[in-house]
C-alpha cells in the first residue's frame, strides 16, 4: 500500500503531471505524423506540413499576446479576478480572430485570381486557417487557466480531445476510407471544434465571462503580452522559418519540406521534457520574484537548467547512434531513398538539442523577472541569424544540411545573449548550473518544493 501511495504521489506531482500531459499529446502528434507520412505522397505531405507550420506560427502570434501574461496574472488571483482576466483574454482573442480573417481571405482570393503559382500549402493556409482559428480559440484560451492553476492533467484531457480524436480518424482513414488531403483537413477542423465545445460547456475558456472583461486588465495583458508575443513568435520562427523558406524555393519545394519535416519532428520529441519543465519553472520563478527572493529565482534557474541538460545528454547520444532506424520508423519506407541525407540532418539536430535547455530557461528566467523586452530582443537577434542562414542555405547552396547547421549557430548566439543579461539582472554564474543540476536529482523533493 505504501508503494502505491508513493507512485500516486509521484504521478500527481506537478512536474510529472506536466510531463505526462506533454508526452501524451506529443505521442498523439507523433502518431498522426506517422500516419500522414504513410497516407500522403511526399508532395501532399509537404503541403500538409507547410499548412500546419503556418497555422502553428499564427496560433503563437494570437495566443502569445495573452497566454503568458494571463498565466502571470491568474497565478494566485482570487476567483472574481480570474473570471475578469479570462473574459478579457477571450475578448482580445476575438479581435485577433477578426484580424486574421480580414488578412487571410482577401490574400487567398488574390492568390487564386492572380495565378501566383505559390505552393499549395500556402494556399490551404490562407483559405482554411481562419476557420481553424475559430475552432481552436476556446480550448487554447482555456490552457492559460490550466497552467496558472497547475491543472496539467485537465490540460492533457482537453488537448487529447483535439489531437487524440484526430489520430483515431487517421487510423480509420488508413484502414477503411483512404481519403485524401482535403478530407483530412476537414477532420482536423472538426477535432479542434470538439475540444473547444468541451471547454465552453465547462466554462474554462472565458467566453462565459466576456461581460466581466475590463479595460485595465486588457491594458495590462497587452502591455506585457506584446513582448511575450514577440518572444513566442520569434521562438516559433527559429523552428518554422526553415520550413517556410524551403517551401518558397522553386527548386526544392514541397518534397524538400517533407524530407526536412522528418528529422525536425524527431527533434521536437526530444524537446518534450524541456517544454514540461519550463511550464512548471516559469510560475515558480515568477512567484519568487514577486516575493523579492532573488536567491530562490537563481536556485530554480540553476536546478532546472542543469538537470534537464544532464537528462538530454544520454538521450541525444542514443538518438545520434540510432538515427537511421528512427528515421525509418517515423517516415516509413517512402523515405528510404533519402535516408543518408535525412539521417545527417537529424544528427545535426541532436547536437542542437544539447544547447536548448540553457537557451530556453534563460528566456523563461528573463520573463519571470519581468524582463520580457530583453527576452524579445534576444529572440529577434536569433531569428535574424536563422533567417539569413536559411536564405543562404536554400537559395545559394540549395542544401538542407546548411539550414540544419544554422540551428546550432543561432542557439549559441541566444545562449550568449541570455546569460549576459541574467548575469546583469540576477548575478547568475554559469558554473552553478552543473552543481545545482546534480543537486536537483540528489535533493529532488526540496527542489520541487521551491
Amino acid at each position: 500500500m505504501r508503494l502505491v501511495s508513493v507512485i500516486k504521489k509521484v504521478l500527481f506531482e506537478k512536474n510529472m503531471s506536466s510531463l505526462l500531459s506533454n508526452v501524451s499529446v506529443a505521442a498523439a502528434g507523433l502518431a498522426s505524423f506517422m500516419l500522414l507520412a504513410r497516407q500522403l505522397d511526399k508532395a501532399a505531405f509537404g503541403d500538409w506540413v507547410l499548412y500546419v507550420a503556418l497555422a502553428s506560427f499564427i496560433d503563437l502570434l494570437r495566443f502569445g499576446l495573452t497566454k503568458t501574461s494571463s498565466v502571470r496574472l491568474l497565478s494566485g488571483a482570487a476567483a472574481e479576478q480570474q473570471w475578469a482576466i479570462m473574459g478579457t483574454s477571450f475578448r482580445i482573442n476575438l479581435w485577433l480572430l477578426g484580424a486574421v480573417a480580414a488578412v487571410c481571405w482577401p490574400l487567398a482570393f488574390w492568390a487564386q485570381q492572380a495565378g501566383t503559382g505559390i505552393s499549395r500549402g500556402y494556399l490551404l493556409f490562407l483559405q482554411w486557417y481562419p476557420i481553424l482559428a475559430l475552432f481552436n480559440m476556446n480550448w487554447n484560451n482555456a490552457t492559460s487557466l490550466f497552467q496558472a492553476e497547475q491543472q496539467f492533467r485537465r490540460m492533457m484531457y482537453v488537448r487529447l480531445a483535439a489531437t487524440g480524436s484526430f489520430v483515431l480518424f487517421l487510423a480509420a482513414n488508413g484502414l477503411y476510407f483512404k481519403w485524401g488531403l482535403m478530407e483530412i483537413l476537414y477532420a482536423h477542423l472538426a477535432c479542434n471544434l470538439l475540444a473547444s465545445l468541451w471547454t465552453t460547456f465547462a466554462k474554462w475558456d472565458g467566453m462565459a465571462y466576456l461581460g466581466k472583461a475590463t479595460q485595465p486588465i486588457q491594458k495590462e495583458l497587452i502591455d506585457f503580452g506584446k513582448y511575450s508575443m514577440g518572444t513566442l513568435v520569434g521562438s516559433s520562427l527559429l523552428k518554422s522559418a526553415d520550413t517556410f523558406i524551403i517551401g518558397l524555393s522553386p527548386v526544392m519545394g514541397s518534397t524538400a519540406v517533407a524530407l526536412y519535416a522528418i528529422p525536425l519532428k524527431l527533434t521536437d520529441l526530444l524537446g518534450i521534457p524541456l517544454r514540461s519543465f519550463t511550464m512548471t519553472a516559469y510560475p515558480r520563478m515568477a512567484k519568487r520574484y514577486h516575493e523579492e527572493d532573488m536567491a530562490g529565482v537563481r536556485k530554480i534557474f540553476y536546478g532546472y537548467t542543469g538537470a534537464v541538460t544532464l537528462l538530454f545528454i544520454p538521450v541525444a547520444v542514443l538518438c545520434f547512434i540510432l538515427a537511421e532506424p528512427l528515421i525509418l520508423f517515423l517516415g516509413g519506407s517512402n523515405y528510404a531513398d533519402s535516408l543518408p541525407q535525412v539521417t545527417l540532418i537529424f544528427r545535426i539536430f541532436t547536437l542542437y538539442t544539447l544547447l536548448l535547455p540553457i537557451d530556453r530557461f534563460s528566456g523563461v528566467a528573463l520573463d519571470s523577472i519581468n524582463r520580457p523586452k530583453v527576452n524579445l530582443q534576444k529572440v529577434v537577434v536569433m531569428t535574424i541569424a536563422n533567417v539569413v542562414i536559411d536564405l543562404v542555405g536554400v537559395f545559394v547552396f540549395q542544401s538542407l544540411e546548411v539550414v540544419a547547421i544554422g540551428t546550432i549557430v543561432f542557439t549559441m548566439i541566444g545562449i550568449g545573449i541570455g546569460m549576459r543579461e541574467l548575469k546583469r539582472e540576477l548575478q547568475v554564474q554559469s558554473r552553478y548550473i552543473w552543481t545545482e543540476g546534480l543537486a536537483f536529482f540528489k535533493n529532488l523533493k526540496s527542489f520541487l518544493a521551491v
